[in-house]
């Protein structure tokens, strides 16, 4: 195994072990049945389940993947706080509405990768996030956590199309990098930020799970 596999299953087994919650195959199995997620098979998301049946992967990639799917799940969990807390004006709520939509399509479609490897997702009942107190009273506040989770997300995806070993999972993640990319633009004309790098930088795997960690109860 490369020193970028044995290096990402550190990081994740670290993120993912956090508070005694260690993540193997069959906590994965009961942690499912008990929390009731639901990965809809269709689309992209199930070749990626018949990519890994007919390939397998590395545990690298599986690493990848049980990382993406912990910062679709923070993303998920934050704009839903964002909707509900109903503070931005309608146009406002409409983006939040449409960035959530396609944060539920990207989990759908990194969690498809662990099952098709016969390992089951983590689900929104399995990690309790926390925020900065006040973070969603006020529209700035809201759109500079947008800003930085976004940058984050870029960096995650970026770092996943460098480093995953399996050719065939690379356009899809590439697709979602692009997506976060759009979301990412929404915050920083909000907060008039300038318009981003002409390269935005893949983060390393262990910088995506310390900044995942960092919103953990």
């Amino acid at each position: 195994m490369s020193c970028m596999g044995s290096a990402a299953d550190t990081a994740v087994r670290g993120y993912l072990e956090h508070s005694g919650r260690p993540f193997t195959r069959s906590q994965l199995l009961a942690r499912g049945a008990k929390t009731g997620a639901v990965l809809l098979a269709a689309g992209a998301g199930l070749r990626f389940a018949e990519d890994a049946k007919a390939d397998p992967l590395s545990d690298n990639d599986l690493a990848y993947a049980r990382l993406l799917v912990g910062v679709e799940l923070l993303s998920i969990d934050f704009y839903s706080r964002a909707i509900r807390a109903k503070v931005f004006r309608r146009s406002g709520q409409k983006k939040l509405r449409e960035a959530l939509a396609h944060e539920q399509a990207h989990y759908q479609s990194v969690g498809q990768i662990l099952l098709g490897a016969a390992l089951t997702p983590a689900g929104a009942g399995d990690i309790d996030f926390s925020y900065p107190r006040n973070t969603f009273k006020k529209p700035g506040s809201i759109a500079k956590l947008g800003l930085h989770l976004e940058t984050v997300s870029v960096g995650a995806y970026l770092g996943a199309v460098s480093n995953l070993q399996s050719s065939q999972l690379h356009q899809q993640v590439a697709r979602i990098a692009a997506s976060e990319a759009q979301h990412l633009s929404v915050f920083g004309t909000f907060l008039a930020r300038p318009i981003g790098n002409a390269f935005p930088a893949p983060l390393p795997i262990d910088q995506i799970s310390v900044a995942l960690d960092a919103f953990e109860s």
